[in-house]
């Protein structure tokens, strides 16, 4: 079995220097900082995106025109206030509580089934009063957690990665759970994360087979279970040939992304949002961010992507401990993984699945659980970054020879 080694990161005494011995200045000072940094901008762009693909649905519904602006406004100040507990907070304490937290989780994805308010016949949010939580989006963390501890203890007495685990099968009971909502999307990353954490660290091949074989098992189930997601596979390979009726949803989007072009309409021109474009502001908000951006924009978002995962690679590889290695890779799966699958979903290479685009779309729920899950990541960072100073301390204090 190949294993997560936990790499040190010797330290230097002098800062880099370019020809002219000038000190080389980074746009960032660490990972940690890049990380964040990532974080806010996309923030940015998602507001700015929301509000304007948001503003005619919300006139229309609501007669205001600030309806999910406001909403996601209150949703990032929530979001910030787990970041910063979460980045403040030692990730080492996520372990001790995983049992009850799982418990309560378990326990809300259960009570939603039951009263949870029918939304186009799906039961996915717990009211709250003043607004809705969404357990589902809280599993993946969880999952993440759960799969973290177990790992990290497997690797630590080097012991083989098991699939049939207590761990693994509380992950799937989430997972049902949510499927029953029906929510397939968000069901497959609750156990597709954890699963892909365990093939990282790494699986004997007859495991891995297997994993692969009960995944493609269960999802001609689930696919069979419900006819409408048979007619969305089919419509995926060509949405031409149903333009009007089940492929409405991709053809538009498509529709709205080549639209753009290369520099994009203009922040508000889009036309899509006029009720041509249904979710315009949730699962198929980077269609209007496209139409609006263009290609260059598009270009902006990925780049902004694969640079959270270059950098939240460095951070799991910097870690002091195997568990935070194996949680930051967790949380860059989680979030460079939606984003990856959004993506293709609006770009009409995956059935329409309902996976959000971290921090472009709007979504109350999914954007708190996101921050906390980078708030962990940053706290692994943080960890890092410390014992990395004392490094450099005691390497400068050090007598030379």
């Amino acid at each position: 079995m190949s294993m997560v080694k936990v790499v040190s990161t010797r330290p230097t005494k002098k800062a880099p220097e370019d020809d002219g011995g000038s000190v080389v200045r980074r746009f960032w000072n660490n990972d940690t900082e890049a990380v964040i940094g990532i974080m806010v901008i996309l923030l940015v762009l998602g507001t700015i995106n929301i509000f304007s693909s948001s503003f005619v649905l919300a006139e229309s519904e609501f007669n205001s025109p600030y309806f999910f602006l406001q909403r996601h406004i209150l949703n990032i100040v929530i979001g910030s206030v787990a970041f910063a507990f979460c980045f403040l907070k030692d990730y080492h304490m996520w372990r001790k509580y995983v049992p009850i937290v799982l418990l309560l989780t378990v326990l809300a994805l259960i009570l939603v089934l039951f009263i949870g308010p029918s939304v186009n016949g799906a039961r996915r949010w717990l009211p709250l009063g003043f607004t809705q939580f969404q357990p589902a989006e809280f599993a993946k963390l969880v999952a993440i957690m759960l799969m973290a501890a177990y790992l990290s203890v497997q690797i630590r007495y080097q012991r083989e990665v098991e699939i049939a685990t207590p761990q693994m099968a509380m992950i799937a009971v989430m997972a049902l759970l949510t499927e029953l909502e029906p929510d397939l999307g968000t069901g497959a990353i609750i156990i597709g994360v954890p699963l892909a954490m365990m093939i990282v660290v790494g699986l004997i091949r007859w495991r891995l087979l297997a994993i692969i074989g009960t995944i493609i098992g269960g999802a001609i189930l689930l696919i069979l279970k419900q006819p409408y997601r048979l007619d969305r596979l089919k419509v995926m390979l060509d949405p031409w040939s149903d333009a009007q009726n089940i492929g409405y949803q991709i053809v538009q989007s498509m529709s709205a992304i080549g639209s753009g072009e290369l520099t994009g309409m203009g922040w508000g021109v889009g036309v899509s949002k006029y009720d041509y474009l249904p979710e315009a502001h949730t699962d198929f908000a980077f269609a209007i961010f496209c139409q609006e951006n263009g290609f260059l924009g598009a270009v902006l978002v990925f780049s902004l992507f694969a640079a959270m995962a270059i950098y939240s690679a460095r951070i799991a590889n910097k870690s002091v401990d195997i568990y935070g290695q194996v949680l930051a890779m967790g949380v860059m799966i989680l979030v460079v993984g939606q984003a990856i699958a959004n993506l293709l979903m609006v770009g009409g290479m995956l059935p329409v699945i309902g996976v959000p685009l971290p921090f472009i779309s709007y979504g109350g729920t999914s954007l708190i659980v996101t921050m906390a899950a980078v708030g962990m990541l940053a706290n692994v960072g943080r960890q890092g970054e410390k014992a990395f100073q004392r490094k450099m301390r005691e390497a400068e204090e050090a007598p030379t020879e």
